[in-house]
């Protein structure tokens, strides 16, 4: 971890946090999801950099030491495409894989559709390719869960109040971690799900969990809530969702998002394959929505074979 360099890239207008790590022109990268941030590709960083790769990671806009919009309940996914592609420019990075995680994976996909050219591949973890809006999708969800809760103004923001940001990431981190979806009742809040006699996972430790309430102190929630959360009906004029470069999708067989309806039975029958012709697709049969932090080992020697053997001509 002492390897690992921080600096602030100026990007559209706002200075965005960067944590870097290795050299050369196999560049990759990565886009954390939520409550997640730049530490969460810790282990992947490393790794990654050991076997020849410029490891990338940057807090989002918004996020942890990066700057906050002016106006953040303007902001959409669009802002993090964007964002993608101006870090880029600002590092004189031509082409690089894209590595993403939960919502991280959507921009992810996205920046590879929109501009090809600067895509060598993307790997996405716990979260499938799914162009329609979410917005289309949203009636089927049940009720009470997470997505619906956080959407409403000001309920997450009271619900979350209640607690120290410290408690509020392991709240979340816990039961995110488990294979069931977050739903809650009527009544009821999200951080009421959580039993406090449970103890992190155990791939979870203190220490990370003090790095992300760290992060999550400085920035807060405000800019998480909008995106992904209630700026998933903004429609951002996605004409041609097609990606044409290859692309690998890791999924936890236990992951809570594998039980939103429909989602289970369209990664496994190969649909994806519509959008992402050049897809694979692996399982860890143990995995839950953290894989890469839960199986580091695993997931980095399924993300460096696939960076591999998509690598040629890039050195």
């Amino acid at each position: 971890m002492e390897n690992i360099k921080h600096k602030r890239v100026e990007v559209r207008g706002l200075k965005l946090h960067v944590a870097e790590v290795g050299s050369g022109s196999k560049v990759v990268v990565f886009l954390h999801g939520f409550p997640e941030i730049w530490y969460t590709w810790r282990h992947q960083m490393i790794a990654l950099a050991n076997n020849g790769y410029r490891a990338i990671a940057f807090d989002f806009r918004g996020y942890g030491l990066s700057d906050q919009p002016a106006e953040p309940e303007k902001a959409t996914l669009k802002d993090l495409i964007d964002d993608v592609v101006g870090l880029l420019d600002s590092l004189g990075v031509n082409k690089a894989f894209l590595i993403g995680k939960d919502f991280g994976a959507r921009p992810a996909f996205l920046v590879s559709a929109l501009h090809p050219e600067r895509v060598s591949g993307l790997v996405t973890l716990s979260v499938p390719y799914t162009p329609q809006p979410p917005s289309s999708t949203q009636k089927l969800l049940p009720k009470g869960l997470y997505i619906s809760k956080w959407q409403e103004p000001r309920r997450a923001e009271a619900d979350f109040a209640r607690f120290d940001v410290k408690t509020v990431i392991k709240n979340i981190y816990t039961l995110f971690s488990r294979s069931e979806l977050p739903i809650a009742g009527e009544d009821q809040e999200i951080m009421d799900l959580y039993d406090p006699s449970t103890p992190l996972p155990p791939w979870f430790s203190e220490q990370d969990l003090s790095v992300y309430a760290s992060l999550y102190e400085n920035s807060g929630f405000r800019f998480a809530l909008q995106v992904p959360y209630r700026s998933l009906s903004v429609d951002i004029g996605i004409v041609d969702p097609k990606v044409t470069a290859p692309a690998l999708l890791i999924m936890g067989a236990k992951d809570y998002s594998l039980k939103f309806p429909g989602i289970e039975d369209y990664i496994r029958s190969g649909a994806m394959k519509k959008f992402l012709p050049a897809l694979n697709i692996t399982f860890l049969e143990e995995g839950s929505h953290f894989v890469h932090e839960q199986f580091p080992d695993q997931v980095n020697e399924l993300i460096i074979s696939f960076l591999n053997k998509h690598s040629n001509g890039l050195c």
